[in-house]
C-alpha cells in the first residue's frame, strides 16, 4: 500500500551519521560496523532503496540546527548563525539528491499530484524518485523572520517552532514555558506565508498558546499518547481532542521510549519490553477513539532520528516494514477505507486543503 511518512531526518543521518542513503541498508550497517561513537551504529533502518521497497514514495524530510545558550547543556550550535548554516548544508544534500534523480522536492499542489500520479501509474518503484517535503525541526535557526521567508522560497512547508529544552521562539520536551514576543511574531509569519505548523516537541504552555494565536494548518508529525507513555514528550488526550477539532494529523512514533512506559535508554531492549508494531496501533487507536474515527493520524515514524533497532519495534528491520501495518489495522477491525486513510489518505487530505 501507497504511504507518506511525516518525519523522516533524511539529511542528519546523511550528514551527521557520514550514511550514503542511496545504498542499501544492509550495506551501510556493515560499513558502520567498526563505529562505535553512536548508539544506533549498525543498527540503521532507513535508506532511499528501502523506502522504494516499502512503497513509502512521499515523506516529509527535516532540516535541524538547534542553538544551544551558555548553560544550555544540550548538543547545539552556539550561534542561529551556526544553526542555519547547518540547515543549509542539510538544504545542499537534498538538492544534490534531486540532481542524482534520487528525490524531488513537493511543495505545492501541482507538484503534489503530479508526484503521486507517478507512484500510481509510473514506472516500477525502484526507479521513482522518493518525493519530499521540507520541514524544519525545531525554529532555532531562523535567524531572522526575513530567513524564515528565505527558507519558504528555498521550499520550506512545515516547521516545529521548538525541539528539545530551551529554545530561541518557544520551549520544548522537557521544558515549560510560553513564548515570548519572538515566538508569536514567528507564528504570525508562519501563517502568512502559508507554512504548515508543526506542533510536535511544543512544551505544554507553548502548545495551547501556539493553538490560541495561530489561525493556519496545524499537524503533529510524530508525536505518541500521553495516557499510554506518561510523558511530556506525548500528547495528553485534551491535546488530542484539540488538535482533533483544528483537523489536524498526528503521525505515530516508533522511538521505543515513546511507545512503552518504563524504557531505560541504553539498557532496555524491545524485545524484553514486549515493543513491537503491535504497539504502535495501540497508540494509533487511542487517537481514533478520541477522534471517534480514523481520520486523524498517519505514519510519522522518526525511525533512524538518533536511534535504530536498538530502540524501536523488534519486528521492524527496515522502514519497509511499515507494509506490515495494514494487516495489524485489519486485526483491530479497521476497514480498508480506513487503512488507506492511515497510511497515505488522510496526509493527502490535510495537504490539498493546505495547498488548494
Amino acid at each position: 500500500m501507497f504511504t507518506i511518512d511525516a518525519h523522516l531526518d533524511l539529511s542528519m543521518n546523511a550528514l551527521e551519521w557520514n550514511r550514503d542513503l542511496r545504498r542499501p541498508v544492509s550495506e551501510i550497517n556493515e560499513r558502520e560496523k567498526n563505529l562505535t561513537d553512536k548508539p544506533d551504529r549498525r543498527n540503521g533502518t532507513v535508506s532511499l532503496p528501502e523506502l522504494r521497497k516499502g512503497n513509502i514514495g512521499l515523506v516529509v524530510a527535516t532540516q535541524i540546527g538547534r542553538y544551544v545558550a551558555p548553560d544550555n547543556h544540550l548538543p547545539g550550535w552556539h550561534s542561529p548563525e551556526q544553526a542555519w548554516a547547518q540547515t543549509q548544508g542539510q538544504l545542499a544534500w537534498y538538492k544534490a539528491m534531486e540532481e542524482d534523480g534520487e528525490m524531488v522536492q513537493v511543495n505545492d499542489l501541482l507538484s503534489l499530484e503530479r508526484h503521486i500520479e507517478l507512484w500510481k501509474y509510473g514506472q516500477p518503484n525502484q526507479y521513482r524518485p522518493i518525493g519530499y517535503i521540507l520541514s524544519l525541526e525545531g525554529a532555532d535557526s531562523i535567524i531572522s523572520l526575513k530567513h524564515l521567508e528565505r527558507a519558504y522560497k528555498h521550499g520550506l512547508r512545515a516547521i516545529g517552532p521548538a525541539h528539545y529544552g530551551p529554545g530561541r521562539y518557544a520551549n520544548g520536551t522537557d521544558s515549560t514555558g510560553e513564548m515570548g514576543k519572538e515566538g508569536l511574531a514567528l507564528l504570525k509569519e508562519i501563517e502568512r506565508l502559508g507554512i504548515i505548523l508543526d506542533a510536535t516537541h511544543l512544551c505544554d504552555d507553548a502548545f495551547w498558546q501556539a493553538l490560541d494565536n495561530f489561525n493556519g494548518h496545524i499537524w503533529a508529525s510524530h508525536n505518541n499518547c500521553r495516557a499510554l507513555v506518561d510523558h511530556n514528550r506525548q500528547f495528553s488526550d485534551e491535546m488530542i481532542r484539540e488538535l482533533v477539532n483544528r483537523d489536524a494529523v498526528i503521525g505515530a512514533a516508533l522511538d521505543a521510549w515513546m511507545m512503552v512506559p518504563d524504557w531505560v535508554r541504553g539498557v532496555s531492549t524491545p524485545k524484553v519490553m514486549n515493543c513491537n508494531l503491535e504497539v504502535m496501533i495501540d497508540h494509533i487507536d487511542h487517537i481514533c477513539q478520541i477522534a471517534g474515527n480514523a481520520l486523524h493520524v498517519g505514519m510519522g515514524t522518526d525511525l533512524d532520528g538518533a536511534f535504530g533497532r536498538e530502540q524501536c519495534p523488534y519486528d521492524l528491520e527496515t522502514i519497509a516494514d511499515l507494509q506490515k501495518i495494514p494487516a495489524l489495522l485489519k486485526k483491530r477491525g479497521y476497514t480498508e477505507a480506513d487503512m488507506e486513510n492511515m497510511m497515505h489518505g488522510n496526509w493527502l487530505r490535510f495537504l490539498r486543503n493546505v495547498w488548494a
